[in-house]
């Protein structure tokens, strides 16, 4: 037999090779199954450049090995079988990627194609052995020849195994791939070598491609170069790919989390992170269709938050804010999980509570008055609030989301209209109640566009004498159809809806346009009188409203008396005290309103700018002599008197009334029975006629 000998340099290349080669099936088999569907174009391609590098790879390194190989006599390679050897290598190479890029890979299948794999690397390396065509043939050793088989079916089973574990970018996959590589590196070159072990060469052999065939000078060049060309060209193109899916996988959990955050946007309330209208409507739709759908009942409770606006006028909107988010938080510890709770802007909240039965209602709708009526803490102020909630039942008060809502809302103005803190059930007749508020309040906006509204003047008289003081101007609206309207009839509903503004702004510029007509006609020592709402005198504009009307008719501000209510001025007591006394620093006189009604603190009463108490008209309304009232109008006058205050007592209408009131000292009378509210004229004419009785 011929002696063989081995080029060491060759050989080392050879493993390398391998190594490259099998880090390039298993790089190529993440790329398959990172790809979106295994049947894409791009999956295709991606099979078919990994079975070329991959198949590249093995068959450059038995042909690297084969080069490496010398015999006493000249070699040379059979171009056409040489290249069947190589389509046999790709071929089992895109076998192998195939079979690992599918989604699982059971035992079975795993030993089945191990077999036909390694078979197939046999085949190439027997077939390219065949390509140097000996004469006579090359001997085979059996024993090695099948270890050789079985070397490479043990080889393509592990590396089936390893690239379908490893197919995944996991954490430290690629130093797991690279020792792998090594591995299965080891195998190949292993299973090529036992092959080149069992052939045998006879004495006297020779090749006969030697002459005819490709040369092994230039050829172990050419594939070394190729290869490695081929082989670079292929991780560099997955390690591209890599980087180029790993930023569109960034872009895409960018995308993900910005389309996220719009619809959280879109469907929840910015400030207290509640569902909002949109998503509350999509959620009573799907109630509806499962409460149908099971005969079942829910109910829908609309909330509002009593106080809220004084608190948010005076403290700010940010203390405002913070404390929605406290509701809103609160509301939602308060309720089970799969209810819902919403806001629908500023103070307004929706629930909707899933119920086995609908009286089920009641204990939910205590539930959420109680929580709001606990004291709140917000930046270092306790504030307290209370609700007033609606609910409408499905199916009982309406079986379509437009009917439930518009029926919880006209149950929860009942529960305002009522006292508020508390909730009702809707009632049939709480629509045409609703229906007639809608109206007046339309009726309300045209007659602010209109000038549907007057003013009466009431006159002030002193004691004991009698000459009139000035005027208290009172508001009449003249309504198209209803005739005069008296403000109890509409001042409620004018400050829910929030026109008492505009309109307490118009009553004040009227009553100063009618003083200053006044004093063109010499009335110096006269006086106004213009009452102001609490929500008037929360208003942030308040100051620069009196400032500006005073200015624009030129009057002086002490014919101005503004008159506010007692529990209003004692509402909160610090905003209170500094609003009142920038009033008074402009010139303004303050009369306290209906005194004797509130709970005032004679520590705060001291403190308060004020010029005038006017007792409360339901203290003289039952006035007589050793009664309780007769006491506390005694007291109050002699408070006054204590603080240097005007005493006016309003609802005069019996001769006893005034003279008690005479008796005990009070500086001025108001009432029925010393005048009526009456027009500008009818005014002028009774002070005329007053002067002519007085001469």
């Amino acid at each position: 037999m011929l002696s063989a000998t081995y080029d060491t340099a060759l050989v080392v290349v050879s493993l390398l090779v391998a190594i490259l080669a099998s880090y390039t099936a298993l790089d190529m088999a993440e790329r398959i199954n990172t790809t979106s569907s295994q049947h894409s174009t791009a999956a295709r391609l991606w099979l078919a450049g990994g079975a070329v590098a991959m198949g590249v790879g093995i068959w450059a390194m038995h042909f690297i090995g084969m080069l490496a190989f010398r015999l006493p006599i000249a070699l040379g390679y059979d171009a056409w079988i040489t290249g069947l050897s190589l389509i046999i290598a790709v071929a089992v190479s895109g076998y192998a990627l195939w079979i690992v890029s599918q989604p699982d890979l059971p035992l079975r299948r795993l030993l089945g194609s191990a077999v036909l794999m390694g078979i197939g690397i046999a085949g190439m390396h027997y077939t390219g052995m065949a390509a140097m065509r000996m004469r006579p043939g090359i001997d085979y050793d059996p024993l090695l020849f099948l270890a050789s088989v079985a070397i490479a079916i043990a080889a393509s089973a592990a590396a089936l195994w390893i690239a379908f574990s490893l197919r995944k970018n996991t954490p430290h996959v690629k130093a797991a791939r690279a020792g792998a590589s090594v591995v299965m590196g080891v195998a190949i070159v292993g299973m090529h070598y036992t092959g080149m072990a069992a052939a045998n060469f006879r004495e006297g052999a020779i090749c006969m491609a030697a002459n005819e065939g490709v040369g092994p000078g230039w050829l172990a060049v050419l594939i070394i170069v190729v290869t490695l060309a081929v082989l670079t060209i292929a991780l560099l193109t997955s390690v591209l790919d890599a980087r180029l899916e790993s930023r569109t996988a960034k872009l895409a959990r960018s995308l993900a989390e910005a389309n996220e955050e719009l619809t959280q946007m879109v469907l929840h309330d910015q400030l207290t992170k509640l569902p909002n209208r949109t998503l509350l409507e999509d959620r009573l739709s799907q109630a509806i269709n499962k409460a149908a759908r099971s005969s079942g009942h829910f109910a829908l409770m609309f909330m509002d938050l009593d106080g809220f606006k004084a608190i948010n006028d005076t403290l700010g909107h940010h203390i405002g804010d913070r404390l929605l988010m406290e509701v809103g938080r609160r509301l939602s510890n308060a309720m089970r999980a799969h209810d819902t709770v919403a806001r629908l802007g500023g103070d307004e909240f929706v629930i909707l509570v899933e119920l086995c039965k609908a009286e089920d209602a009641m204990a939910v709708a205590e539930k959420v008055v109680e929580v709001v009526n606990l004291p709140f803490m917000v930046d270092d102020h306790e504030l307290r609030v209370s609700a007033s909630v609606g609910i409408a039942i499905y199916p009982e008060d309406g079986s379509t989301r437009h009917d439930l809502v518009i029926n919880a809302d006209a149950a929860m103005y009942h529960t305002k209209r009522s006292g508020r803190n508390g909730y009702n059930f809707f009632e049939p007749s709480m629509n045409a109640n609703a229906h007639n508020q809608l109206q007046w309040l339309q009726d309300l906006r045209v007659a602010l566009e209109r000038g549907q509204f007057r003013l009466v003047y009431q006159p002030k008289f002193s004691l004991p004498d009698g000459p009139v003081l000035g005027a208290e101007a009172l508001l009449r609206w003249q309504h198209p159809v209803r005739g005069v309207v008296g403000p109890d009839e509409f001042i409620g509903l004018a400050e829910r809806s929030g026109l008492i503004i505009p309109i307490g702004a118009w009553v004040l510029d009227e009553a100063c346009r009618q003083m200053r007509e006044w004093l063109n006609l010499g009335h110096t020592d006269w006086k106004m009188s213009v009452n102001l709402s609490a929500l008037q005198f929360a208003d942030p504009h308040l100051l620069n409203t009196i400032r500006s009307t005073l200015e624009r008719h030129q009057l002086p501000p002490q014919c101005l008396t503004l008159e506010v209510t007692e529990s209003t001025a004692m509402h909160d007591t610090h905003a209170s005290l500094q609003t009142l006394q920038q009033i008074a620093d402009m010139g303004v006189e303050i009369s306290i309103d209906d005194f004797g009604t509130g709970y005032s603190s004679l520590l705060y009463l001291k403190r308060l700018p004020a010029n005038e108490l006017k007792i409360d008209r339901g203290f003289v309304r039952d006035l007589t002599d050793g009664s309780e009232d007769a006491a506390i109008v005694s007291a109050i006058v002699a408070l006054g008197r204590t603080l240097n205050l005007r005493i006016v007592a309003e609802g005069v209408e019996t001769e006893k009334q005034q003279h008690f009131l005479t008796s005990v000292g009070c500086d001025a009378l108001q009432g029925f029975l010393l005048g009526r509210p009456m027009t500008p004229e009818l005014f002028l004419q009774a002070v005329r006629a007053q002067h002519k009785s007085a001469a």
